[in-house]
């Protein structure tokens, strides 16, 4: 709960760290862990590891996976109080990023102190990896850090993303997937004029709309299935941002730029997709250009050791079975899951995430750090000497 509220004062809006992994990295070292910077840029990234070396060939290496930045609070006089000055009120801890991550941080990192407390020798590695580029970009975090891994050969086999996962009830709802994201950003060249003389210009706004229209209303497909538990949704395309003009309601635009996302499943590669739109412009003949962002594919963690050990304990800890869902947006989970690491995604409820007045359940944030350290326990088995 303190760790918590001290994250929440810092004002750590994306790609700001505010010295938020500066004071994990001062507790994590006096428990013992190896402490690296790994920052790109402005954005701040904290590598801590305990145990073995994670080499090929050692002892499994398990890690937890969060980010430290916020999303922008909104204005403040629409909060009940100040986003970034944490306050309890009716068994909940409100401030900005008191769900999304502030709370599943601070409970991964007292998890990881009590762990390496209670077996000093455990086996393999246990590790932490943060970012403040997760609400953001997302160029400079924990992309470019898989990079490095994949460059230096550090092997991932478990990863453990504390992102806000639950629904109703702490446990109800695990992530064992992800649908990729491919972003558009479409500019449409028209000629500008007097709207009085449509016949001496060419509206682009106009020529854009039924090529917008066919794009935004085809059934890309009706989801996906790698095994008959675990379907992913259909993928989808939305229009997000449409701008044109100069502002005088006379004047016939020369240009027209529209933002769209694809959220996409296994049935499609990312360049499938863009071929697809392409085909799809082209065939309503516009003069576009299109500049095209690969966020991340699609992943499904297999029904391995991980999903195992974590079903076990939420069932012990939470009382239920958890959903097995690869449903909802994306996270940084989506650059880990190529290493060749089994990945999920645990956390407290994410019903007030990203909005005004979020908050978290204080019986949840007390919780989740035994939840977090008894899949450790399972996972890494402890010598006799830990």
């Amino acid at each position: 709960m303190a760790l918590t509220e001290e994250l929440i004062r810092r004002r750590s809006v994306t790609p700001d760290d505010a010295g938020c992994q500066d004071l994990i990295a001062q507790r994590l070292a006096k428990a013992g862990f190896v402490c690296t910077r790994l920052d790109f840029g402005v954005v701040k990234n904290l590598w801590a590891t305990h145990g073995g070396s994670g080499a090929p060939g050692n002892d499994p290496v398990l890690v937890f996976l969060g980010h430290t930045d916020v999303v922008p609070p909104g204005p403040r006089e629409a909060w009940a109080s100040d986003p970034f000055v944490p306050v309890v009120r009716d068994g909940m801890l409100y401030g900005r990023g008191a769900a999304d991550m502030k709370s599943g941080v601070a409970a991964m990192v007292c998890a990881l102190e009590a762990f390496v407390a209670a077996h000093p020798h455990h086996a393999g590695t246990v590790g932490l990896l943060l970012t403040s580029d997760e609400e953001g970009d997302a160029i400079d975090g924990v992309r470019r850090v898989a990079a490095h891994f994949r460059d230096t050969g550090q092997r991932i086999d478990w990863c453990v993303t504390g992102e806000p996962s639950s629904m109703q009830r702490l446990g109800d709802l695990i992530r064992v997937g992800r649908r990729g994201t491919l972003s558009g950003t479409l500019t449409v060249r028209g000629v500008q004029g007097h709207v009085a003389y449509p016949e001496r210009a060419r509206n682009p706004i106009h020529q854009a709309l039924p090529a917008l229209a066919e794009l935004a209303a085809r059934k890309w497909d009706d989801g996906f299935a790698l095994d008959t538990n675990h379907p992913f949704p259909p993928s989808s395309l939305q229009i997000s941002n449409i701008h044109a003009g100069t502002g005088a309601n006379n004047v016939i635009p020369g240009a027209c730029e529209v933002v769209f996302n694809f959220r996409y499943n296994p049935h499609w590669q990312a360049e499938q997709l863009e071929r697809a739109t392409h085909a799809i412009l082209d065939a309503h003949g516009l003069e576009y250009d299109l500049r095209w962002h690969r966020g991340g594919e699609p992943f499904l963690t297999a029904d391995g050791r991980l999903r195992q050990v974590v079903r076990e304990v939420l069932r012990e800890h939470c009382g239920g079975v958890p959903e097995e869902s690869t449903g909802g947006g994306t996270s940084d989970a989506r650059f880990i899951a190529p290493l060749g690491a089994e990945v999920i995604e645990f956390g407290p409820i994410n019903a007030s995430i990203h909005k005004i007045d979020e908050h978290v359940c204080i019986a949840d944030l007390e919780r989740l750090p035994g939840i977090f350290q008894a899949m450790m326990e399972r996972l890494l088995a402890t010598s006799a000497a830990g």
